[in-house]
């Protein structure tokens, strides 16, 4: 079990902001520290990026709208955009989770295959049905109202960083001693990975009572399901590869993203 972090209370935000944001994200900005203090308050600050990516790929679909494209081009944007806002290394990691996984080999050598650039069955049956999900439930949410559609763009952007501040807790171990895995890798105390998970759920609630009272419950619900989904894939990443990798988090990511997207299309 992985030793909890020492307290660095005088850690500024704005290094976690910019970890967070240089690490999730390809917004020019300069990660000025690289330790697991500066880690800890990243992962923690992780949903805030989400939203900045979310807004970002609402307001491109939303845009479409307006110029007179329909539900399905929109949603195309809505789970492009935060594909080029990551520079795709989410579904990179999900394909490479997906082909450790799939592989049934041992551990290291499950690791070994998903350090290969090249992509197997696996990752490729992963993406295609990944991405058809995502557009199909966005193109719903959109189909329905535009409203909805943006608000379920945003929410699965936030959960799927939020899955990644979960994953970062205090007793989760890295499957490596180096890459992005290692040095996230039980930074982030459980207490403080429980107040963020709660207060994104909240938050997401009070946003969906814009659709009434049914739409902060199933704001709530989405966020739940989309931590419960990840959190399945997390434990048996943990059992199969001792661990979590950067590919771990970038499938956790997507699974979290695609989960809270199924949720909100049953609207």
């Amino acid at each position: 079990m992985s030793t909890p972090p020492p307290e660095t209370p005088g850690t500024p935000w704005s290094d976690g902001l910019r970890f967070a944001f240089g690490t999730l994200t390809v917004l020019p900005v300069k990660v000025t520290r690289w330790d697991r203090e500066a880690a800890r308050a990243g992962m923690l600050c992780a949903p805030v990026a989400g939203l900045v990516v979310g807004l970002a790929a609402a307001v491109v679909g939303l845009f479409l709208l307006v110029l007179g494209a329909g539900p399905l081009l929109a949603a195309v944007a809505g789970a492009a955009v935060p594909a080029v806002l990551t520079r795709g290394l989410h579904l990179d990691g999900l394909a490479d989770t997906a082909d450790g996984l799939g592989s049934g080999k041992p551990a290291a050598d499950a690791l070994r295959i998903m350090k290969q650039s090249d992509i197997g069955p696996f990752g490729v049956i992963t993406l295609v049905f990944v991405l058809f999900a995502q557009v199909a439930a966005l193109a719903e949410a959109y189909g329905g109202s535009w409203g909805r559609g943006a608000f379920a763009t945003v929410v699965s952007a936030v959960a799927a960083r939020l899955a990644l501040t979960l994953a970062a807790r205090v007793g989760v171990p890295a499957a490596r001693p180096e890459g992005l895995g290692a040095v996230v890798a039980g930074t982030v105390p459980l207490r403080g990975a429980v107040l963020v998970g709660v207060g994104v759920a909240v938050l997401v609630g009070v946003a969906g009572l814009l659709f009434g009272t049914y739409g902060l419950v199933l704001g709530g619900v989405a966020v739940l399901v989309a931590c419960g989904c990840a959190e399945l894939l997390l434990r048996h990443c943990v059992r199969r590869f001792g661990g979590i990798t950067g590919d771990v988090f970038g499938g956790l990511a997507e699974t979290a993203a695609t989960s809270a997207l199924v949720v909100l299309a049953v609207w």
